[in-house]
């Protein structure tokens, strides 16, 4: 099982960013799939997830109604966009596979005027 997140960077508040999940090493269309994200200091925290058809999706209150979560079975890849960022949304960001004990290297994002 192979996970790897892609987009973060440093932007400034009020900004977007597009992440990227390219997943490999398992039937991606059979899964579920979750963001997290983990600041610097504090314990790993769900952002949000997506059904296995896409069909639905459920996101934290902390960035819900500025966030979307989308997939691509054909491709294996889920997305997430970030929308109007702030500075406590910096932190490294993972996507995993619902029921799969593996984790990608995570994308940093970073939030700075």
């Amino acid at each position: 099982v192979q996970l790897v997140e892609s987009g973060g960077g440093l932007v400034q508040p009020g900004s977007s960013l597009r992440l990227s999940c390219v997943a490999s090493g398992f039937t991606f269309r059979y899964y579920p799939m979750n963001w997290y994200r983990q600041a610097p200091g504090k314990e790993r925290e769900w952002i949000g997830g997506i059904t296995r058809d896409g069909g639905v999706k459920k996101y934290a209150d902390f960035v819900k109604g500025r966030t979307t979560i989308s997939r691509d079975n054909a491709r294996n890849t889920m997305n997430l966009q970030l929308n109007n960022l702030q500075t406590e949304d910096t932190a490294v960001y993972y996507c995993k596979a619902e029921g799969l004990d593996y984790w990608g290297q995570g994308t940093q994002v970073t939030v700075s005027s």
